[in-house]
């Protein structure tokens, strides 16, 4: 076991992985809308560009247990994250919607395994700690997508070149991620878990995968809601609400502050209430929020919406992840690997659904998926824990 400095040095560095994975996409978001007027795509086509994002994380999915168990956590994210980093500036000057496409498709798959290695390692450190701290880890990723947000934003409103802008933030994240490095846990990563000591023994009976597959749902509730602030919020407020390029940024930059404030105090609140009870009260926000931001469409009442949005599902994939780790019976790392890999389903179908229903009828129908999303939270938060089931 590391020592108590050590511990603490690598939650810093661990928490510079989640900062730097939540900014590097999201610095590539507020030019979306730019890049499909540029390459004049249809919603139904910029909706299946996008989601080949998704698509590429979902094939690569499954190679992330095997990558980390060969090359350990700490360097798969690392490698993975400078990947993502070159893909995210080659999409950004792709000249046709293909090319778009198909780097996308391998940037997603960058980010799946980066997903997987950071949140073994962070588990791991949390594991160390003794309690909870990954929602505040979780945070620190919604940190990165706000500043990676304000990044673009302000690269939109100065006027910088898109590959100028990118290049200069793929250059920044890597070389935090790669000086945070040293200080991440090395080793095995999951010697120290507890099916690892119980010795793989536990039975796995069809409770434990029913709960699996209602912890996945939730997962992909919580996806949808927070892609459709990544891949429609800019579009929406300012292709039917009539926001300027630079406001329009400010409906995904909202959702993740808010995601970002509902994990910074996420940890004391599943400490004291529970997971369960923390993600039903979530489900209700982002219902009955963004319900209303969308019966009654203005820019400053979408830019609430989403941030309602984004406080309500601030735990819910943190849960998830932790109650998932945790099944009894299962290999260690396999409940957060499968659940990882399948939550993708619902970052590649929610973009693609909400892209059709916007050509058919309007965005505005489309991204009903939010609400709905959040009745979904308060049906499925059963599955996770309670206040007593944590202790």
């Amino acid at each position: 076991m590391a020592s108590d400095a050590g511990i603490r040095r690598a939650r810093a560095a661990s928490a510079a992985l989640f900062l730097t994975n939540g900014a590097l996409f999201a610095n590539l978001l507020p030019r979306f809308p730019e890049i499909k007027s540029d390459l004049a795509m249809s919603n139904a086509g910029y909706g299946a560009a996008v989601a080949a994002f998704s698509a590429g994380a979902l094939l690569a999915g499954p190679a992330a247990g095997a990558l980390i168990r060969r090359f350990q956590s700490a360097r798969v994210a690392v490698v993975t994250t400078v990947a993502l980093a070159s893909l995210i500036v080659t999409a950004a000057v792709a000249p046709t919607p293909l090319v778009f496409a198909a780097t996308l498709l391998f940037a997603g798959a960058s980010d799946a395994i980066t997903d997987v290695a950071q949140n073994v390692n962070a588990l791991r450190v949390q594991r160390n700690y003794g309690r909870s701290i990954i929602n505040s880890l979780h945070a620190i990723w919604a940190a990165g997508a706000i500043t990676g947000g304000l990044m673009g934003a302000g690269a939109i409103a100065l006027g910088v070149p898109r590959a100028i802008h990118l290049v200069v933030a793929a250059v920044l994240f890597c070389a935090i991620v790669c000086a945070a490095y040293p200080y991440l846990l090395k080793g095995p990563d999951h010697d120290d878990h507890p099916s690892a000591r119980d010795g793989g023994t536990a039975r796995v009976g069809p409770m434990v995968y029913l709960t699996l597959l209602a912890l996945v749902v939730l997962a992909m509730a919580g996806a949808t809601v927070e892609d459709a602030g990544s891949s429609w919020a800019t579009l929406y407020l300012r292709d039917e609400l009539g926001a300027p390029g630079a406001v329009a940024a400010f409906g995904y930059v909202a959702l993740v502050g808010f995601l970002f404030v509902g994990r910074l105090i996420g940890d004391r609140l599943v400490d004291r209430y529970g997971d369960r009870a923390v993600a039903r009260a979530g489900g209700m926000i982002t219902a009955v929020g963004m319900g209303i931001a969308l019966a009654f469409p203005t820019v400053p009442g979408t830019i609430v919406g989403f941030a309602a949005a984004g406080l309500g599902v601030a735990t819910v994939i943190p849960a998830a992840m932790r109650t998932a780790d945790e099944l009894p019976g299962l290999r260690p790392g396999t409940g957060l690997t499968m659940l990882t890999w399948l939550m993708r389903i619902g970052f590649l179908g929610a973009p693609l659904i909400v892209g059709v229903v916007a050509d058919a009828v309007s965005l505005r129908a489309g991204l009903l998926s939010v609400p709905i999303a959040g009745i979904a939270i308060l049906a499925l938060a059963g599955a996770l824990l309670t206040a007593r089931s944590r202790r």
